[in-house]
């Protein structure tokens, strides 16, 4: 590589938006797998499966290599398909529009409940509720619950299927079950969830799919591996000699490697999201007197939640770029959760030319994610939280 063509140099960094707490751990449990030679799905993502669905307190669950896999497996079992709608917030990774389309079926875009409640509003997706809906994508943002009570019932009253996008909240509680826990008549049909590396639980990439109906799970674990019906695993060990194909289907497959590591993090995910707590309350400390900046789900202590982002709105008049600039100069990392879909260009030139999401689209501009993960410590938050502070005073706004 000439001089040309290095790399720019990264910002350097105070504190950054998100780090794993893979350690020591994690590393001898990869070693192990790496000692044993067999890397493919195999017996540790089987123990990561009935580990993680004993946390949630269900029967069972099935791994693959991306929450984006999980989402498009759960609109395939549930029968989605073209001429069928799909009910999402319009506020979330792009992913959840992306699989609907890729089963043929058309994403419908719907508000968030207010500024101070991101998570989607069930009066606007009974309002978007069609003869074609077919299901209703409920995304946990932040870690908090969606208002699963109430989307439950619409789900329930129109026979449409309701799917948790979980992947902000593992192991979070709504009364007296886990999110995305997929338990029909009860909760969603299918739970979702997402171990990337900004997650509270990382594999490196990785995601579960969670449900009640055995059935389902047993579909969804077919597709997972191209509806073979011996897995090499099996085979390799003598315990089948071929195999048969009984569909179409994907390569899913999660590695055993992913697998070890999410074993290791999910034994240490409360001890995580304690510290989490601890940073989010520190933040609140110093940034809920800031006039015009809103915090949202404050006061909402009445929910469990993951902590897995911390989302500002910036005062009305704040220049987001300029903010975030100001922050970079300070080495403080931030990020936007999410650029809504529909403003997205591909997805606003062919399914939502016409959608207004008054919400939505009155805040996409301000919000702004601040550095939360737990590899923090309390006085990172509070460095953080001051500059926050600092910028906007010299914005003479607040």
């Amino acid at each position: 590589m000439s001089s040309d063509d290095a790399l720019p140099a990264p910002p350097n960094w105070r504190v950054v938006l998100a780090d794993t707490t893979v350690g020591a751990e994690e590393i001898a449990a990869v070693t192990d797998v790496l000692t044993g030679r067999w890397l493919s799905t195999g017996p540790v993502t089987r123990a990561f499966e009935r580990e993680f669905a004993d946390t949630l307190g269900v029967v069972d669950a099935v791994a693959v290599n991306s929450g984006t896999a999980a989402l498009h497996l759960a609109l395939i079992t549930l029968g989605v398909g073209p001429g069928d709608e799909v009910i999402m917030p319009a506020l979330t990774f792009v992913a959840s529009a992306a699989m609907t389309v890729a089963v043929g079926a058309t994403p419908v875009f719907a508000d968030v409940r207010s500024a101070h409640d991101l998570t989607i509003d069930p009066a606007d997706v009974a309002r978007r509720i069609t003869g074609r809906t077919r299901a209703v994508v409920a995304m946990h943002y932040g870690g908090y619950p969606a208002d699963v009570d109430r989307l439950v019932a619409l789900a329930a009253k129109h026979g449409v299927a309701l799917i948790e996008d979980a992947a902000h909240a593992p192991a979070v509680r709504y009364r007296s079950d886990q999110v995305g826990t997929g338990a029909l008549g009860t909760f969603g049909d299918v739970g979702c969830f997402s171990f990337h590396p900004a997650k509270n639980l990382t594999t490196g990439e990785g995601g579960m799919v969670v449900a009640r109906d055995q059935q389902l799970l047993a579909e969804c674990r077919d597709l997972r591996s191209h509806c073979m019906t011996a897995p090499t695993w099996d085979r390799d060990r003598g315990l089948a000699t071929g195999y048969d194909v009984t569909g179409v289907g994907f390569n899913y497959r999660p590695s055993e490697i992913a697998s070890a590591i999410g074993r290791v993090q999910l034994r240490r995910l409360a001890a995580d999201r304690a510290t989490r707590a601890r940073l989010v309350a520190e933040y609140r400390t110093h940034l809920g007197s800031m006039p015009d900046l809103v915090l949202p789900f404050t006061g909402r202590d009445d929910l469990d939640t993951a902590h897995h982002l911390f989302v500002i709105m910036l005062p009305p008049g704040v220049d987001r770029a300029w903010f975030r600039a100001a922050l970079r100069d300070v080495g403080v990392q931030t990020s936007v959760h999410y650029p809504p879909t529909h403003q997205l260009s591909y997805y606003q030139q062919r399914w939502a030319a016409d959608v207004t999401l008054p919400v939505t689209d009155a805040t996409a501009d301000r919000i702004v994610s601040l550095p939360l993960h737990a590899r923090m410590s309390a006085g990172d938050a509070t460095y953080v939280a001051r500059a926050v502070v600092e910028t906007l005073r010299g914005s003479g706004t607040s």
